[in-house]
């Protein structure tokens, strides 16, 4: 007689483990959600521990080799206080538009250590940029021509280094940014022509931008992905106008979000960038190496936390409705990119040692079925009143949500 198998353990999230619980509730920041809610004057929120994101830069800063710098991409969370607090920990801030850029020059940071890419710049982005003298990652002839423009009549050249689209992806990544036919950047085979329109242009040329994909958990991605950029940088470099003098290598580095996803090593990571700045000390000795991070600095130090104001039970299931939802956190609700909805890491924030578990779905008050945060997740019994927490919430939350859908209040905001 053949032994049955043993049942098949449902797949689990990653441990929430970063912040602590004080009897039975979450703490952030040093406080409880409770006294959070009182503090902030209600639910919902979003609250950012400050520690945590000291201890994520210290982390990287143990695996990076010195002469690699470490950016801030603002898209991930440009609340300003938050941006103020990275701009004293990072080496430079990476914007997208010129509100981003408003914040970041408002952090005091040096503009020489602030660069802005994104493909659609308009005339007064770039000519916002060359007054505040940052780095601008050209995308286009167009961006080019019209920064030589903008220098004539200024006066100085404009700072620009080549965003370049690769001739490869990175491999298993949430987003991919380059390889194939992409709107970012600049066909890797079309960057020498470029970079001689530069020359005739009498731009400052500084370097190159390589941004191969996003939210990646695998480090061998990573790290091929940054081996072949460095390749193809000291390709193009031999066709550079002058030295290089900033090569950026983009980011990638992923948070575990979904069940079955663990946490990046990032070892072999740093022993990859420890390689490669040793042989950019060489062949590129004027080139200051950069990573650009947003989610991994800031991913989970956040938690998104909103009331349980309904209980209803529907055909057997529980359904928690709460005063929260996709307007507030559109990425939880697997509206942000998703083409399968997987569920964030969800809790009964006060409640967390409770033992009494159920199945039951979060929703929250919008008059639609894609107003979903947790789909028949296990969670501790919860009543009205009751606190629910959505974990890795620190970046593309907020601003990333139609948070004037259907005319509800926009959530709180909080650095702690």
């Amino acid at each position: 007689m053949s032994t049955p198998a043993p049942a098949k353990q449902a797949t689990a999230h990653a441990p929430m483990d970063q912040f602590p619980i004080c009897n039975g509730e979450l703490v952030v920041g040093g406080m409880t959600l409770t006294r959070l809610a009182r503090r902030l004057g209600g639910t919902p929120f979003y609250a950012y521990d400050r520690a945590l994101i000291n201890r994520r830069v210290a982390e990287l800063r143990a695996h990076l080799p010195a002469r690699v710098k470490l950016h801030y991409a603002i898209k991930a969370n440009p609340m300003p206080a938050l941006v103020c607090h990275l701009a004293g920990l990072v080496d430079g801030l990476d914007v997208a538009s010129a509100g981003e850029l408003a914040i970041a020059l408002d952090t005091g940071i040096d503009a020489r250590q602030i660069s802005f890419a994104g493909p659609g710049k308009s005339l007064s982005e770039l000519d916002r940029a060359v007054a505040a003298g940052v780095l601008l990652n050209v995308e286009s002839a167009r961006e080019v021509r019209l920064l030589a423009d903008i220098s004539a009549a200024c006066g100085w050249p404009a700072r620009v280094a080549v965003r370049v689209n690769p001739d490869f992806e990175l491999k298993s990544s949430g987003m991919k940014m380059g390889g194939g036919a992409k709107q970012f950047g600049v066909d890797a085979e079309a960057v020498p022509a470029l970079l001689a329109e530069i020359r005739q242009l009498g731009l400052d040329f500084e370097g190159f931008h390589l941004f191969a994909g996003s939210q990646n958990l695998k480090a061998e991605a990573i790290v091929e992905a940054q081996t072949k950029s460095f390749e193809l940088a000291l390709r193009l470099a031999d066709q550079a106008p002058r030295p290089v003098r900033c090569l950026n290598l983009g980011g990638g580095f992923g948070i575990p979000y979904f069940p079955g996803e663990a946490r990046l090593d990032l070892a072999p990571i740093g022993a990859c960038l420890q390689g490669i700045a040793e042989e950019s000390a060489r062949r590129l000795p004027e080139a200051e190496l950069v990573i650009e991070l947003g989610r991994y600095l800031v991913g989970e130090a956040g938690v998104y936390v909103c009331r349980v104001i309904d209980r209803k039970v529907s055909r057997g299931q529980v359904f928690l409705v709460t005063d929260g939802g996709l307007h507030h956190h559109l990425s939880a609700s697997g509206n942000f990119g998703q083409v399968i909805r997987k569920n964030y890491p969800v809790a009964i924030g006060n409640r967390m040692d409770a033992g009494d578990a159920e199945s039951a779905s979060v929703v929250g008050p919008l008059c639609t079925p894609l107003d979903l945060l947790g789909d028949r997740m296990m969670l501790a019994h919860a009543e009205p009143g009751d606190l629910v927490v959505i974990f890795q919430s620190g970046a593309y939350g907020y601003s990333a949500s139609p948070r004037d859908f259907l005319g509800h209040p926009a959530p709180h905001q909080a650095l702690v």
